[in-house]
């Protein structure tokens, strides 16, 4: 089905027209758009596993959230900016340009519909700071329209609980979190036979710069890992997924609520 994870009374292409046309409170109705990749994520998971986490997590959210908060799910953008994973088969990525073109244009289609509040679900780590700069340009050409650019796995959620230390820093791509999520989503396509662990190599010791965070430098997976892995993938499990699961989309449950209640800030 079209709508997949997503319940099908939230899905906005399931409406008609004249049904968005009469539709109340248009201000306050948060529309979202999903937003993943298409890339490799080691020998054992699909290379559409942003998107699949993205779809589940919002489709879990949205059938939690209270019936009188007005919230409706994009089609998931599944292509994403992903050429830090280039060389490895089956990757496909838009230039930051075109990413950023297809958000705008987006962006101007629910605008003119008459939509005042826009969330940019993003579960790809190669581009968050796109959403940014989309949503901060988008705001600047609509200044009643408020535009979210927000990171799934960045909502209060019990992560910390289930990962090591070592996972939470450093167990970035297709590890713990990814792969446990993925067999609580879509079992059928991990292959935790072929699961590997395989952290990042050849870091800066003693140093300033790290891979993320405050001071980074640039880097493609490629000079990082052979498999295409940064995290332990052979501990994940489908309990783990679950718990996982629930946590974070608890957290977009109050995120959503949140930003139905949200008014823009003004100078007075």
């Amino acid at each position: 089905m079209m709508h997949s994870f997503i319940p099908p009374e939230r899905y906005f292409p399931y409406l008609t027209w004249t049904e968005i046309q009469q539709m109340q409170d248009k201000d306050n109705t948060v529309i979202i758009q999903p937003i993943g990749a298409i890339e490799q994520h080691g020998p054992h998971l699909p290379i559409a596993v942003d998107s699949t986490i993205s779809l589940g997590v919002l489709g879990k959210a949205l059938s939690k959230l209270p019936s009188n908060i007005p919230a409706y799910s994009l089609p998931c953008l599944y292509y994403g900016k992903s050429n830090e994973h280039d060389g490895f088969p089956g990757t496909i990525t838009l230039s930051a340009t075109t990413l950023l073109l297809v958000i705008r244009e987006m962006a101007d289609s629910i605008y003119r519909a008459g939509f005042r509040k826009l969330v940019l679900m993003n579960s790809h780590g190669g581009q968050p700071q796109i959403m940014e700069i989309a949503a901060r340009d988008i705001h600047q050409q609509y200044p009643d329209f408020a535009v979210f650019p927000m990171f799934t796995w960045r909502v209060p959620n019990i992560a910390a609980e289930l990962l090591t230390q070592e996972e939470l820093e450093y167990g970035i791509h297709a590890g713990d979190a990814e792969t446990s999520i993925m067999l609580c989503l879509l079992p059928e396509q991990v292959k935790m036979e072929r699961a590997v662990k395989e952290y990042p190599s050849g870091l800066p010791q003693d140093s300033l710069l790290t891979m993320e965070g405050k001071l980074p430098f640039a880097w493609l997976t490629k000079e990082l890992s052979k498999t295409g892995v940064m995290g332990d993938a052979t501990v994940a499990s489908k309990e783990k997924g679950e718990s996982l699961l629930e946590s974070v989309s608890d957290g977009w449950v109050q995120l959503i609520q949140d930003i139905y209640q949200f008014c823009q800030p003004m100078s007075r």
